[in-house]
């Protein structure tokens, strides 16, 4: 498996579309998975990693509290699926645009399994926080 690793920034198109960065288009071969992410962006996975975080959201519902069933309940109705073309386009759906608000200009960030689309203002909100802890001594 390829750990994704890196940023880049895109366009989405009229269309609504994006284009995956070149280095990644292997893993999706067989298309791929968008879901919601907590921290405010959308995650895009690969078939068998969708599959694995699928399976987790799962077996969480299936011990019965109610937020893991609403998690569970709110990660499958507001995924979808990622077809890509020949020029590694891939559509976004605007329920999943609108929750991460992209518009225009999107990061693609790597999350070493899985990748992220964020809008750039929440992007970099993000990284300069986890930047200063970092700094700090506070990370991993």
């Amino acid at each position: 498996m390829l750990l994704f690793v890196g940023q880049f920034q895109h366009s989405l198109d009229a269309k609504g579309r994006l284009i995956l960065p070149a280095k990644f288009r292997p893993e999706f071969e067989r298309g791929g998975h968008l879901a919601p992410n907590p921290d405010g962006c959308v995650a895009l996975w690969t078939p068998s990693e969708f599959a694995r975080k699928s399976a987790e959201y799962l077996e969480a519902a299936r011990r019965g509290t109610p937020k893991e069933r609403h998690e569970a309940r709110f990660w499958a109705t507001n995924s979808a699926d990622a077809d890509f073309d020949r020029q590694g386009r891939f559509a976004v759906p605007l329920s999943i645009r609108d929750y991460a608000n992209l518009d225009g200009e999107v990061i693609i960030a790597g999350n070493l399994d899985h990748l992220e689309l964020w809008n750039p203002t929440a992007y970099l909100a993000q990284v300069e926080s986890v930047e200063e802890a970092f700094k700090r001594g506070e990370g991993a």
